[in-house]
C-alpha cells in the first residue's frame, strides 16, 4: 500500500522584508518557490518576481521602513481564477509613486513603467493593500499604517506568452 503525502501550498503569503537590498533576494526566492508550488505558470511567476523586485527596490530607494526593525511588508495572493495580487507596504516617502519618463541615459526611473507593462492594473493606497474579488487578503495581520503599492497580474499567461503569441500571429514564428 502506498501513502501519498499532500503538502498544502499557500495561496497567499505575507512576509516582513528588511528595508534594503538584502531583503529583495529572499523575498523573490520565497515568492518563486510558493507560486511554482501552487501551480502558477512559469511566465506568470517570472513576471510576478520582477514586479515584486521593482516594488521592493522602489520602497528601499524612495520610502521609509514600517517599523523600528527597519522592515517593509511584501505580500502576494492568488484567487481561485489564478489572478495574482502583489503588494509592498512601507512607511511612505516624501512623494507618491508616479511613473516617470526618464531620459535614455538615466540610471533609474523605469520601475513603475515595467510594472505597468506587466500588470493588468496597479495603484497606490494609504494603508493596507486592496482586496481582490473576494479572495483572502494578501495582508493578513497587517497594520493600518503605511503606503501600499500593488499590482494585479492575470494568472493565466505572462508577458512572454503574450509576446510569443503576437509573433506567431504576425507570422514571425521562428520554429516553422
Amino acid at each position: 500500500m502506498a501513502f501519498v503525502v499532500a503538502q498544502e501550498v499557500p495561496t497567499s503569503s505575507t512576509m516582513a522584508v528588511p528595508h534594503g537590498p538584502a531583503g529583495v533576494g529572499s523575498a523573490r526566492r520565497r515568492m518563486r518557490e510558493e507560486l511554482l508550488a501552487s501551480g502558477a505558470p512559469d511566465s506568470v511567476v517570472d513576471d510576478a518576481v520582477l514586479i515584486l523586485s521593482e516594488l521592493l527596490s522602489n520602497s528601499c530607494r524612495h520610502a521609509r521602513p514600517l517599523d523600528a526593525e527597519r522592515r517593509v511588508r511584501a505580500s502576494w495572493s492568488r484567487d481561485d481564477k489564478g489572478e495574482l495580487t502583489i503588494a509592498v507596504t512601507d512607511g511612505g516617502g516624501p512623494t507618491r509613486p508616479l511613473p516617470a519618463t526618464p531620459s535614455i541615459s538615466a540610471r533609474g526611473g523605469r520601475g513603475l513603467a515595467i510594472i505597468r507593462a506587466l500588470a493588468r492594473d496597479w495603484g497606490v493606497n494609504d494603508g493596507l493593500p486592496p482586496r481582490s474579488r473576494g479572495q483572502a487578503a494578501a495582508h493578513e495581520g497587517a497594520c493600518e499604517t503605511g503606503v501600499t503599492v500593488w499590482a494585479v497580474l492575470d494568472g493565466s499567461e505572462g508577458l512572454g506568452d503574450r509576446l510569443a503569441e503576437s509573433f506567431e500571429f504576425a507570422g514571425l514564428d521562428e520554429s516553422a
